[in-house]
């Protein structure tokens, strides 16, 4: 063989090495389960503001159950449909929620082995009872649209050593991530709704009529015990004080604190008929058999002249614009929470503890805001006020004067009937405390005077 023929056959030997050794060589591997690493759980979620239900289910883990709630935007509105489709009125809370929920990327990768996933506690809160009860998480979905899936997670532990970050999974898949996780997710009915009931300041209290009374539920006969009656001008008095006799101002202070404060615990619908009705008028209702049965299991009578009584007496209060509040107390409620059952078990016993039902309505005294004079000519208005004289101008303040009372009323009666509309479909719950503030007796709000 001829030196160039051997030249050629090492030169090809050497090349066909060469491309071996590149096909064989070790090459860097990224392990499939880190491909995705610090990317977005839903991508194609980027828009908070497109979310239009939000669904979170708990795990009671002492009941060993699936805690639902649910706020969504349904017929123009947004509603709480695990607390009878009651309205929401922090919907703004959805949005930062779907925010949070964009946020949330797959930091880390820590397992794709099931039997992992109740030691992360992301088991899903739904699954069935073969899962057990260890280790369930949190589920947060949230919805677009005609009810389009935009987001699904399973919110884990807290990753231990390591602060913010929790384990998170997809429902459905076997991965499991370490996440940071900023979501301020509240499933208390009270964070969704406007808790404040009568939407009063106490400084504009100026009466308060406290009725105490029992009812024959038999008879319908009404036993009125004792009326307390509370005015204020300039400083609060009581009709029919002794010389010696004054008003115990922490009792007092402590019945404003309690009608500045009353907070919504739990609601109950009221029924369609009686709703209606009182969204037409809360002086005359219209009822039928099924209203009345719903009233008398919530504590509510109608006397034989038709005054609507309850059997824990009531409490009626004026503002100084001329809202009066009726406030009717009635059964206790068993329970608490949005799950709260009305009625409860057998056997159980009510106390100062227990929440109450409250029907509440509003009327408008126009007697409370006195109507000033008009002015004895209003010629003025159809001249230019250059061409007015000392009386005109008289006149103008006067007619200024009535007409800051007039928009005075105007505003309390559209007041009133925005909020009979917003009472008109409930009964509320409010709490054992404040119900107890709020029936003091008069013997507790007076003393002896000191000295």
């Amino acid at each position: 063989m001829s030196e160039m023929r051997k030249t050629l056959v090492f030169c090809g030997v050497a090349i066909i090495l060469a491309a071996l050794a590149m096909l064989t060589a070790p090459r860097r591997v990224t392990p499939g389960a880190f491909l995705d690493q610090g990317k977005s759980f839903f991508p194609e979620f980027t828009d908070p503001n497109t979310a239009r239900t939000l669904e979170v289910i708990d795990w009671d883990q002492q009941t060993g159950t699936a805690v639902p709630f649910k706020v969504t935007f349904s017929g123009g509105k947004w509603t709480i449909p695990s607390q009878y489709n009651y309205p929401a009125d922090a919907k703004d809370r959805l949005a930062q929620t779907a925010a949070g929920v964009i946020e949330i990327k797959k930091d880390d990768f820590r397992t794709d082995n099931v039997s992992d996933h109740e030691v992360c506690g992301v088991v899903d809160p739904l699954e069935g009872e073969s899962a057990g009860v260890a280790g369930r998480g949190q589920r947060v979905t949230i919805k677009g649209e005609n009810d389009v899936v935009l987001a699904d997670l399973i919110i884990g532990k807290p990753v231990e050593g390591r602060e913010g970050m929790r384990f998170v999974r997809v429902p459905g898949q076997k991965r499991v991530y370490t996440s940071r996780v900023k979501l301020d997710i509240s499933t208390k009915f009270g964070d969704w709704i406007e808790r404040d009931l009568l939407d009063a300041d106490k400084n504009d209290i100026d009466n308060i009529i406290l009725r105490d009374y029992s009812i024959n539920e038999r008879t319908g006969k009404v036993d009125d015990r004792a009326v307390v009656v509370l005015e204020k001008h300039g400083e609060w008095t009581m009709p029919g004080l002794r010389a010696d006799e004054e008003i115990v101002k922490s009792k007092l202070d402590d019945l404003l604190g309690a009608l500045d404060e009353l907070k919504i615990e739990e609601v109950r619908p009221k029924p369609e008929g009686l709703s209606a009705s009182l969204t037409r008028s809360t002086e005359k209702l219209t009822i039928n058999n099924d209203d009345v049965v719903s009233l008398q299991s919530k504590g509510y009578f109608f006397t034989r002249d038709g005054r609507l009584l309850s059997n824990e007496g009531e409490a009626v209060v004026r503002t100084n614009d001329g809202c009066v509040y009726a406030l009717r107390f009635g059964e206790v409620v068993y329970g608490s929470g949005s799950a709260g059952v009305p009625g409860g078990p057998a056997g159980a016993q009510g106390g100062p503890g227990e929440n109450r039902y409250l029907f509440l309505t509003v009327a408008f005294d126009r007697s409370a805001l006195s109507e000033p004079p008009m002015p004895p000519k209003t010629d003025f208005l159809s001249r230019p006020d250059s061409t007015w004289g000392e009386q005109d101008w008289a006149n103008k303040e006067i007619y200024d004067t009535h007409e800051r009372w007039a928009t005075r009323v105007k505003s309390a009666q559209s007041r009133v009937e925005k909020l009979n509309a917003r009472f008109a479909g409930w009964y509320y719950v409010v709490s054992g405390a404040n119900f107890e503030k709020l029936r003091p007796s008069r013997s507790a709000l007076i003393q002896k005077k000191k000295g």
